[in-house]
């Protein structure tokens, strides 16, 4: 950027976005003077390590002014998940991080786990998410082993005539039969909410005071199961890590490590006095300052879950008051030995998981290495794409992409493709669609990967390089991996990789850790394929079978597939239970009782 560019920046608060030359949003940052914080990165005064990179690669810069500091940052905020700046925090999409939903608006609320994406779908007391899929799947049987509340669905709850499973090893009172009445239910379903928000001290007080409750007037039986659980619920108390104990409020200690380009940020989370939990969130390629990247952090973070009444952080934030008011939470850089012993401990966590996340990471990029030393790559394989087809005798095509990160798979970016085209017969015309559709939204969307791999030989990367040459795509390197046909020497099969411009293919032996690490590739796109054909062809088998049914067309078997879920369930419904759906007629339900049964 030219000074002379620089100087007609508005020298008012508000937020500036660099952007490169085709304008991609490259970082967003706000500012109280524009001009003196733009002209920081261009004339030497910001000397961190990352700054000549990004200036090296503006373009121009694109600046909206605001009334207010608190409107700068909000706006930040709005921008960096709109625009998804490289060189800005963003935190991942918690798609797929569980967390219990207990459905509290129904007569009889359920307890279940639930992904993100579908809490929307069903109204309820949402309680996570739980970064940690295993910590979600062992609170959830806790609750269910000491707060037994049903499990089934609503259409279970309804229909049941008799107690399920769960009821026989302790794990439900079975309100569907009767066993628990509306008063004893509701109040199973208040301890539940009250253990979730970390309420066990008063839970334990209360049922204490009606243990003696129930002692006092002879309900032996009931008094055995308030002991029970009491005895459960102060066993788990004591489990619970109690490595700090203070006597302040409820509060989330974060710190952080930042080494390079790596910045690591963890939080520990302290209810009534206890670490009730951990998680932490790494960055790759930030710019922003310590403060700028734990304000954007939580404000991010907190739009996802209610901020407790106090956060300890290991720095002041110059946008404390603000953020403050934002997420109606006392911000604090605490100088007590109590408090600080906690942040102390979020760092010390940190230090431990970049000390993991660094052997990890040498790992990987061990391997890869090796990788692009082996294979002759041009560029290093930090993210590898491969792809694999399915289909039934040459027909009904589908294929499958995953993708690895630094050899590390990102389920997030798997992607599964249905072929379009109607003239496709076999394999390779599947895997040219396929690669064509991908390579030019890659090319759109400036994602191309380093390495592209293909299931098969010679054939399937023919494909490749045709789809690759008519793109005009140079900088990607290309692999198919193909075992060798079956041996008669102890039945062993040996992988090939076929690189173009290589007369014979590449042999490993089978012991190869970097024919584990490919072969790892190759299966994980074959199983997606495979499951994503298994599932596509029972849809049309469902789909075929109800077409049979006399008066049924695609708009009823819609309604009935939504409703019963399979044409098993269809089948065993009984009339009433089909006329009951708006659009099905009782000549509809006998023809469908015929046909079915």
């Amino acid at each position: 950027m030219e000074e002379e560019n620089l100087a007609k920046l508005p020298e008012k608060s508000g937020v500036y976005l660099m952007k490169d030359a085709l304008g991609k949003v490259l970082y967003v940052g706000k500012a109280k003077n524009l001009r003196l914080r733009v002209k920081q990165y261009f004339l030497g005064h910001d000397t961190r390590e990352m700054i000549p990179l990004l200036t090296s690669q503006v373009n121009h810069i694109e600046t909206i002014v605001t009334f207010t500091e608190k409107e700068a940052l909000l706006l930040e905020n709005t921008l960096i998940k709109k625009h998804k700046p490289k060189y800005n925090v963003l935190l991942k999409d918690d798609k797929t991080h569980l967390s219990i939903l207990i459905n509290h608006h129904h007569p009889w609320p359920m307890i279940k786990l639930v992904r993100t994406k579908d809490q929307t779908k069903e109204k309820g007391l949402v309680f996570g998410p739980y970064t940690s899929a295993l910590a979600a799947r062992k609170t959830f049987e806790l609750i269910a082993k000491v707060f037994p509340l049903r499990q089934c669905s609503d259409r279970e709850l309804s229909q049941r005539k008799r107690p399920c499973i769960l009821h026989s090893i302790g794990r439900c009172v079975a309100p569907c039969v009767g066993k628990c009445t509306k008063e004893e239910y509701d109040e199973l379903v208040e301890l539940t909410i009250d253990f979730l928000k970390g309420k066990s001290k008063e839970i334990v007080q209360k049922l204490k005071q009606d243990l003696k409750k129930a002692s006092e007037a002879l309900e032996f039986e009931k008094a055995h199961v308030l002991h029970k659980t009491i005895t459960q619920i102060e066993q788990v108390l004591e489990q619970k890590s109690n490595v700090v104990q203070f006597h302040a409020k409820d509060c989330d200690a974060y710190n952080f490590i930042r080494k390079e380009h790596y910045t690591l940020i963890v939080k520990l989370a302290f209810r009534e006095g206890r670490l009730i939990g951990s998680e932490h969130h790494d960055f790759n390629t930030l710019l922003s300052s310590d403060d700028e990247t734990l304000t954007s952090f939580l404000l991010q973070h907190y739009q996802k879950e209610k901020p407790p009444k106090e956060i300890l952080l290991p720095i002041d934030l110059p946008d404390r008051q603000v953020l403050e008011e934002l997420l109606d939470a006392t911000l604090v850089k605490p100088e007590r030995k109590e408090k600080k012993a906690l942040v102390d401990l979020a760092l010390e966590n940190a230090k431990a998981l970049f000390e993991q996340e660094r052997h990890d990471r040498t790992s990987n990029e061990e391997l890869l290495l090796k990788l692009q030393e082996t294979l002759k790559l041009e560029s290093f394989p930090s993210r590898i794409e491969c792809f694999d087809t399915s289909s039934s005798s040459g027909k009904s095509f589908v294929a499958s992409l995953v993708v690895f990160i630094n050899g590390v798979k990102d389920p997030k970016q798997y992607r599964l493709y249905k072929i379009k085209s109607e003239d496709v017969h076999d394999d390779t015309a599947a895997m040219r669609e396929v690669l064509h559709r991908r390579l030019t939204r890659a090319r759109k969307e400036d994602s191309l990967p380093n390495l592209i791999i293909v299931d098969g030989g010679k054939g399937q990367l023919t494909q490749l390089i045709a789809v690759v040459k008519e793109l005009n795509i140079v900088s990607i390197d290309l692999a198919a991996l193909a075992k060798e046909s079956s041996r008669h020497d102890k039945g062993l099969t040996q992988e090939k990789i076929y690189r173009p411009h290589l007369k014979d293919p590449i042999e490993f032996s089978k012991h190869s850790s970097l024919i584990f690490f490919l072969q790892q590739i190759r299966d994980e796109a074959h199983r997606r394929a495979i499951t994503f054909h298994r599932k596509k062809r029972k849809e049309k088998s469902i789909a075929s079978l109800l077409d049979t049914v006399p008066g049924i067309g695609n708009a009823k078997k819609q309604i009935l597939l939504k409703h019963f879920g399979s044409i098993k369930k269809i089948a065993e419904a009984d009339e009433d239970e089909l006329t009951s759906l708006k659009g099905i007629s009782k000549t509809d339900a006998k023809n469908l009782k015929n046909h079915l049964n």
